[in-house]
């Protein structure tokens, strides 16, 4: 008697407000369809408002509304961090809705009472060969009977809902709770390989076939559009319908139904400028079903290795130290299995005849004097008198004054009527000049009235001109404003 229980997921079609709660379901059927399988409520509420029975429809209605279905089990509410951008938008639970299992069967329940066929779903690439046959049969349709048109429009869109039905179904189920759970089990790591060879070979074959569906939808599109399209409404027309014979004219809501079921065939292949073709989206979904599927084996995986004794290892490790000739091999073995142990880090001042990276100690051996420990060691006094060095530090001096004395000589052949135009400046200077005439740019620059002094006494001002030049130095080109140095009281 458990399966014989109340179905509380029903409970929408009979409740007082069912007119509102199917509509709500309905649009969750239907994108659904269109492999949009959560929606937030101002998503909800906008396309409610699009009808116009719901114009007085308010958001806490709908709310209270989808409050009812979430308690009814008909929509799962995912909380959603990714909205939250306040305290109290966290307080108030950003929700993402998605259709429950049953909530799914139940709608499509609904719309199969409305001529629509459902079969357990698949990924099956038959349909996308008969697909290609039934559509490159369209050019046969201009001049057969009504009666042969009917049927190759039936055969035609009933292999289409059986492919849009069967993959929705099936990848479906990879979105699901319960999937989900079983995907990231240990059992489910005997079965990834053979769920990822069958999505691969569905994800080839409909690259393939889609590409020529494409094309051969291209080329019988006007042929569709322009005849065949009229033939099939004919062909149905000419069918008796005892029931719609009595409402008067059904010839639109045949052409309707006609234009409506080809748009979707269409849609499925070929890019529209509003959305993309529903088989792309299929290849994107199927891609992330496999590296969903590959992910969670990794997982699963290593999570099992974390467990794993290594008893064995230690063992072999074990007997290998046991064959070892010598030391030295040992030593190896050891940084193999355990790493460098006891690391010490020796740094000297003692001249080194080769650069290389990859020497050891060993290779330049070096003497060093340890100190004792011992509290009454004291160090001998060098006893020696200090090295009179006066002539070296002489030397230095007098060297750096010429080069000093030089280099003024070079800066101030620049200075031509008591201004240094960068502009003019045509012959290569060396990097010492250069870095000079910057050094005085750059303190005229740190002053408001751009004055600045250089190091031989004289007060310059800095002025810029318009456009920029380029000075030639022994290591590049430098291009810089047209600066220009005014110096003051220059003769």
């Amino acid at each position: 008697m458990e399966h014989f229980g109340p179905i509380h997921e029903t409970s929408y079609l009979s409740a007082p407000d069912a007119a509102i709660y199917r509509k709500i379901m309905r649009l969750f059927y239907r994108e659904y369809e269109k492999m949009h399988f959560q929606l937030y409520k101002e998503e909800i509420f906008e396309m409610l408002r699009r009808d116009g029975e719901f114009e007085e429809y308010s958001p806490e209605k709908l709310e209270a509304d989808l409050e009812a279905l979430v308690k009814w089990k008909n929509l799962t509410p995912i909380q959603d961090p990714g909205r939250v951008y306040t305290i109290a938008d966290y307080k108030n639970k950003q929700y993402r809705y998605t259709m429950s299992e049953y909530a799914v069967e139940i709608e499509r329940l609904t719309v199969r009472l409305e001529n629509v066929f459902l079969e357990s779903g698949n990924l099956s690439t038959n349909f996308f060969v008969r697909l290609e046959k039934s559509l490159e049969d369209a050019e046969a349709m201009e001049h057969a009977g009504l009666k042969e048109v009917n049927e190759w429009w039936s055969l035609l869109q009933e292999d289409f809902k059986r492919l849009n039905h069967n993959y929705q179904d099936y990848l479906r189920d990879f979105y699901s709770g319960k999937t989900n759970h079983l995907m990231k089990s240990v059992e489910f790591v005997i079965h990834k390989d053979k769920f990822i060879k069958y999505l691969n070979e569905f994800v080839q074959e409909l690259q393939h076939h889609s590409r020529r569906l494409e094309q051969i939808l291209l080329k019988s599109l006007p042929l569709m559009e322009g005849v065949i399209l009229e033939k099939v409404v004919q062909s149905e027309l000419d069918i008796p319908h005892a029931l719609l014979e009595i409402h008067g004219n059904i010839e639109p809501s045949i052409r309707e139904n006609v234009t409506g079921k080809w748009n979707s065939l269409k849609n499925w292949f070929l890019d529209s400028p509003a959305h993309e073709c529903e088989c792309k989206k299929v290849l994107k979904i199927t891609n992330d079903v496999i590296r969903s599927i590959i992910q969670n084996a990794a997982l699963i995986v290593q999570i099992q290795n974390w467990g794993i004794s290594r008893k064995d290892d230690y063992r072999k490790f074990l007997e290998l130290f046991l064959k070892c000739e010598d030391l030295e091999e040992a030593h190896r073995l050891s940084a193999h299995v355990f790493g460098v142990q006891k690391i010490q880090h020796f740094k000297t001042n003692a001249p080194r005849e080769e650069d290389g990276i990859n020497n050891s100690v060993y290779d330049e051996p070096a003497e060093f004097l340890l100190k004792p420990h011992a509290r009454t060691y004291r160090e001998k006094k060098d006893r020696r008198g200090f090295t009179d060095k006066s002539l070296e530090k002489r030397l230095q001096r007098e060297s750096y004054l010429r080069r000093a004395e030089r280099q003024k000589e070079i800066v101030m052949r620049y200075i031509r009527d008591g201004k240094v135009l960068f502009a003019e400046i045509h012959e290569v200077i060396s990097e010492d000049t250069r870095n000079t005439f910057l050094q005085w740019i750059a303190q005229a620059n740190m002053s408001s009235q751009k004055l600045g002094r250089t190091e031989y006494g004289q007060e310059f001002r800095l002025v810029r001109n318009e456009g920029s030049c380029v000075l030639q130095c022994e290591d590049g080109a430098l291009t810089m404003p047209a600066y220009v140095l005014e110096f003051k009281g220059y003769e």
